[in-house]
């Protein structure tokens, strides 16, 4: 859900467009399993450190498993980034539209849930935070619950291989995380490396270990993304 995830896009003097898919094992978002062995793919473009990014993520082995379509438009200058991310579930927990429509926005009927994100990269860690604004967050007793997420993230290199270490943590009540007050909800280890294909093409595997004290639940995905 993906990602995004906060996505950025670095100061660029053109326009650039990026295309290309994850295949995972699981699929794991903020220490939460939202689906089995699925694609994710991703098309976007941007300049001079604006960026909007199409990203999805559709199983393959498990015929129940949501679909999700999601919009995020995102700035970046220096080491600060802010984003809007619409998210499209094809499914809502929580009720929404049990007709799947994408163009329905009712706020008790829509299966879109809109996020807004802020966060800072020093370079040898980053922090990010992100709360839902609009669309389908709500208590049980019908007011907005404005979940939140935040998380710090370290990146270090280890035997040739990128890793990232990260900590998140849900604020306070929120139906989409499943939390009752402050939780930690996402301890991950990513470990990235480059299998060369060819002298102009290779291929990033990755392999994750993620924990979730709050739910008890734990995670090892395996992945690879293809991008020309």
């Amino acid at each position: 859900m993906g990602l995004v995830m906060s996505i950025t896009a670095l100061a660029q003097e053109k326009i650039e467009t990026t295309i290309g898919g994850d295949f995972v094992n699981e699929y794991i978002w903020r220490g939460q399993k939202l689906g089995d062995v699925a694609v994710q793919p991703t098309l976007g473009v941007g300049y001079k450190g604006l960026s909007l990014t199409a990203w999805g993520s559709y199983g393959l082995s498990n015929k129940d498993d949501v679909k999700e379509f999601d919009f995020t438009l995102a700035y970046s200058i220096g080491g600060l980034n802010i984003g809007i991310t619409d998210y499209w579930f094809s499914e809502m927990p929580n009720g929404g539209d049990l007709g799947g429509r994408y163009f329905k926005y009712e706020a008790h009927s829509t299966n879109h849930v809109f996020e807004g994100n802020i966060g800072y990269d020093f370079g040898f860690a980053s922090l990010q935070w992100y709360t839902n604004f609009a669309g389908n967050d709500y208590k049980a007793n019908g007011k907005r619950a404005y979940s939140s997420y935040f998380e710090a993230s370290v990146p270090f290199k280890l035997s040739a291989i990128e890793w990232t270490a990260t900590a998140g943590a849900v604020p306070y009540t929120s139906p989409q995380y499943g939390t009752s007050g402050f939780a930690v909800t996402n301890l991950t280890l990513r470990a990235t490396k480059e299998i060369k294909i060819t002298d102009t093409f290779a291929i990033p595997i990755f392999g994750q270990l993620t924990a979730n004290p709050c739910s008890q639940k734990a995670y090892l995905v395996f992945g690879f993304t293809l991008q020309p």
